[in-house]
């Protein structure tokens, strides 16, 4: 693949090209630079808000923890109505119907509201509630005004996700990046003012936090919608554009249900396999937490990859060219399993070391280290499992990958995982195994599912 350094000003500038035509490494890496950036700004958010959150006590750093826990649903339920999104705005493009994206955007847009008005309403009213049904002590339900502004406030998390799906679908990935890079600029600077009270600003502690994340995301937002109805994307929606298609909103909603619980299931595994390594104690369940932590941040490149594939794939179909579709899912996932496998090599020869910069516990770092390496054994296979698995969503396919995450988290890894590790003498390896064993059947059931072709036939 020859890439040029005007290639890289394109990818972060954004451009005009037909990606269903000319080389597909090109195309990919085009797509892939913008979407890993706007990934790494997405987790930004988290990070910010527990390092400026950490230096007011443990109770408002368990207040963001327990909040973000709340979130992840909302963050399922954002990510599987823009798998959807996503595929049809591509299938439209590739078909050279941008009035047709335009629609599709719409209703997405009308889904988005009503599901973030309820989940809004729900969390705004009920988030002391929430907060207690978690568990939460005395010293976090003081804080409960923080988690009911992030959660009232969800309409801002769902168009976020939404609004990028419909740039990402168009191959407009550079407008999703700046979306991202303003929404944590603006946090970035308002979280230490409002929690601190420097120069003008009042003090607000922990609810500084929820205001600054809150106004970044809403001015995210607010570009979201200037740049899709100014003409600055592919994708242009006037005002006569927003009514009511109740046929074309329920297609993509019941597309959006399995994505939804697609993501639903692989997070809830995780919540179980924490619950298992819990067992051993907490050096155990601290190494375990650590490793799937630095897992999540260091593959943000593959998902590049992988949501690149899935727009490729979107567009090809549109434009009646399957073969271009499953060539592009290929060579990115090639691009994706030697990145992984080059990862997995760093981290199978580094793994004390990694940990160690988390962690000072022997413990700790041990039960750690074991996890981070039985996770990259599998990573050469999971390259192509993580690629194939995203084509099905490009596809409008969400059923599959819905099934396949069923399958090997709940009916392969939490059993094994479980049965390894408290009835034999691997214990916490007995865990690691389950989790290599389930990624292993991840691949390979997407690839067994990807090469019998049927995701070319989806209609959206």
């Amino acid at each position: 693949m020859s890439l040029t350094w005007a290639d890289v000003k394109e990818a972060v500038h954004g451009g005009r090209r037909d990606y269903t035509e000319g080389s597909l490494s090109t195309a990919i890496t085009l797509l892939a630079i913008p979407m890993v950036l706007e990934m790494i700004m997405e987790s930004l958010f988290a990070i910010v808000d527990v390092f400026w959150v950490s230096r007011l006590g443990s109770d408002a750093v368990a207040t963001v923890g327990l909040t973000e826990a709340i979130l992840t649903t909302v963050f399922a339920i954002a990510m599987g109505l823009s798998f959807s999104t996503t595929a049809f705005v591509a299938r439209r493009i590739g078909e050279h119907d941008t009035e047709g994206a335009a629609k599709g955007a719409v209703q997405a847009i009308f889904i988005g509201l009503f599901i973030s008005v309820i989940l809004g309403f729900i969390g705004f009213v009920f988030g002391a509630d929430i907060l207690r049904l978690m568990g939460a002590e005395a010293g976090v339900l003081k804080n409960a005004t923080y988690t009911r502004i992030i959660l009232g406030g969800s309409i801002v998390v769902v168009y976020l996700f939404l609004l990028n799906a419909v740039f990402r679908g168009a191959g407009d990935a550079a407008i999703s990046m700046r979306v991202l890079l303003l929404a944590n600029g603006i946090n970035l600077v308002l979280n230490p003012l409002l929690i601190f009270g420097i120069g003008p600003f009042p003090a607000m502690g922990v609810m500084g936090s929820a205001v600054g994340t809150l106004v970044g995301r809403g001015c995210g937002v607010a570009y979201q919608f200037w740049a899709l109805t100014s003409g600055r994307s592919r994708i242009h929606i006037v005002a006569s554009q927003f009514t009511f298609d109740f046929p074309l909103m329920w297609r993509l909603f019941r597309i959006s249900l399995n994505g939804m619980l697609q993501i639903l299931i692989s997070t809830a595994s995780w919540t179980g396999m924490a619950r298992i390594a819990a067992t051993f104690g907490s050096p155990a369940l601290a190494g375990y937490t650590l490793a799937i932590r630095v897992i999540i941040f260091s593959i943000l490149p593959s998902w590049g990859f992988c949501n690149a594939a899935a727009t490729l794939v979107g567009q090809c179909l549109g434009a009646k060219k399957p073969e271009r579709a499953e060539a592009a899912v290929w060579t990115a996932g090639k691009i994706n399993s030697v990145f992984l496998s080059s990862l997995a090599l760093f981290y199978i020869i580094f793994a004390e070391r990694v940990l160690g910069i988390f962690s000072s516990d022997p413990h700790v770092i041990s039960v750690g280290s074991d996890c981070l390496r039985f996770i990259c054994y599998a990573y050469p296979l999971v390259g192509f499992g993580m690629t194939m698995m995203q084509a099905f969503n490009g596809a409008g396919d969400t059923r599959t990958p819905t099934l396949v995450n069923f399958v090997a988290f709940w009916v392969i890894q939490i059993p094994l995982a479980w049965t390894l590790s408290q009835k034999t003498a691997l214990a916490e390896r007995g865990l690691f195994i389950g989790i290599f064993v389930a990624q292993c059947a991840v691949a390979l059931m997407s690839l067994y599912l990807f090469k019998r072709g049927r995701w070319k036939q989806q209609k959206i």
